[in-house]
């Protein structure tokens, strides 16, 4: 007989733990540069519409889908419709393959979290980044890099202790330590920002709207974009999170809660990067348009040299904004880990202990082996690009597709659950943002990547190592998927 199903402790633990998926390294390194580069404050119109059109809308479709069938992807979407099981997994294996380089970049965060103490970067952080901590090459090569390899197994060792504590022990508990912690270094970081001479000309560059932007089809399609990723939606976390809410969880208000949140907090993190950066602008004598940088380079070179325009105040500035893309890497890893976790032990019957040390044993191998290298970096851009920029996008295309477009009866029942047991009632809106504004949107952004990706290829990077861990990592879901959906179910109750 199947122990019984694990559950949050209350509903404000759930929220805390989809908030703490949501927001992650994305949103502080992301979300600023995004807006500032569509329309800076005018970009909020088309992100708020995107966050209500297409965002909250995929939302609920995965908490409803989560909660209803009280299952992770692969066996929640079989009990659904028997025929997209695969789409499950997909996204299962997209979950995963996140986790994997995650684990990595999270370990670079923790290396210069301490680093800013002494700003040990010296006067050019991007040839520390680069030549004296990644020990980046410039062709392939395995070399071994001992001090990666040492923090791939504390952030891996701190990961599976919290996933063996499970979900209240582990997950639930570490996102009440983790969001809390977040939101006061990170707050701490934006007073110390907008105390700063220049504060307000980063400011302005970040909120003066441009409201011509508004015209720009790409403007919209970045708006778009952002929400999927942002929110943590289409790739199996907000089902699998689901599934461990009690039958009458209020699914619409928490995910409006969630929602919100998650936006608060982007803006808040515009405000502190942007503050910071017209500070970096006015003490270099440069336009905040030419200091402006996002992802890696804004994280790993902007702002250590940010840090050292500051004199010795800066080792402060520095930890804090390190120490929260540590504590966000945290909430999202261990939520993208329960996606696989919960999948194979939903449909093999394991027990959580074994399905944590054999899948989160087996992606910690692999992440340390892959991501201890000189490659490192290299093997995240590449894998990072693929992975949401495709992998992402089909699998929240293909479960909108397989529900509202191939059967259709589905969509009603889904509606009656979630209004049966929620305080915001969905009906004909829902189901039209789902049908129509949600699919288009992430299909004309699929093919718009797939048309570059195919044209141009992605950065300067070798064919052949774009197509082994490019379009090879694509090749891992579809074949992954198709494979584990054959395979004998061995959990008698489903």
């Amino acid at each position: 007989m199947a122990a019984p199903r694990e559950n949050w402790s209350s509903r404000s633990g759930f929220i805390l733990a989809a908030v703490g998926s949501a927001v992650g390294l994305g949103n502080i390194w992301r979300f600023p540069y995004v807006a500032y580069e569509n329309g800076g404050g005018a970009f909020l119109v088309p992100y708020l519409i995107a966050l209500v059109t297409a965002g909250l809308p995929l939302l609920y479709l995965d908490y409803v889908v989560g909660q209803k069938y009280r299952s992770s992807p692969p066996t929640a979407y079989k009990r659904m419709v028997k025929s997209a099981e695969a789409i499950g997994w997909w996204q299962v294996l997209v979950a995963t393959i996140i986790a994997i380089y995650y684990a990595s970049v999270l370990t670079w965060a923790g290396n210069f979290m301490f680093f800013s103490f002494g700003q040990q970067w010296g006067a050019d952080p991007e040839a520390y980044f680069f030549k004296t901590y990644l020990q980046n090459a410039d062709t392939m090569t395995w070399e071994f890099v001992p001090h990666l390899f040492i923090g791939l197994v504390i952030v891996w060792g701190i990961s599976l202790a919290i996933m063996y504590g499970g979900i209240k022990k582990g997950v639930e508990l570490a996102n009440k330590i983790c969001i809390p912690l977040l939101l006061i270094m990170f707050t701490l970081l934006v007073i110390q920002s907008l105390r700063l001479p220049g504060a307000v000309d980063g400011l302005n560059a970040f909120f003066t709207p441009n409201w011509s932007a508004m015209t720009d089809p790409k403007v919209w399609l970045a708006a778009y974009g952002h929400i999927f990723f942002s929110l943590s939606i289409g790739f199996g976390i907000m089902v699998t999170f689901a599934s461990y809410l009690p039958r009458n969880a209020n699914l619409t208000g928490s995910g409006l809660v969630v929602g919100l949140a998650n936006s608060s907090f982007e803006i808040l993190a515009g405000i502190g990067i942007f503050a910071a950066l017209g500070f970096m602008a006015q003490s270099s004598g440069l336009p905040v348009s030419e200091v402006v940088s996002s992802g890696i380079g804004l994280a790993f070179i902007a702002f250590p040299k940010l840090i050292s325009s500051m004199g010795p105040s800066g080792d402060i500035v520095g930890f804090l904004f390190f120490g929260s893309l540590v504590i966000a890497g945290i909430s999202s890893i261990v939520s993208i880990l329960e996606v696989p976790i919960a999948a194979f032990k939903d449909k093999f019957g394991w027990s959580r202990n074994k399905s944590v040390t054999i899948i989160g044993g087996l992606s910690a191998l692999i992440s340390i082996v892959l991501f201890s290298s000189k490659n490192a970096i290299t093997f995240v851009d590449i894998i990072d690009n693929f992975a949401n920029n495709i992998g992402i996008v089909v699998g929240a295309l293909l479960s909108i597709v397989w529900i509202t477009w191939l059967n259709r009866s589905v969509l009603p029942e889904l509606t009656q659950h979630i209004n049966r047991i929620s305080s915001i009632k969905l009906g004909k809106t829902w189901a039209f943002m789902l049908t129509v504004i949600t699919p288009l949107s992430l299909l004309v952004a699929l093919v718009l990547t797939l048309k570059s990706l195919l044209t141009k290829g992605y950065g300067d990077y070798p064919f052949m190592t774009q197509l082994i861990f490019g379009w090879g990592v694509v090749a891992i879901f579809g074949f992954g998927a198709l494979v584990l959906t054959v395979l004998k179910n061995t959990n008698k109750e489903i």
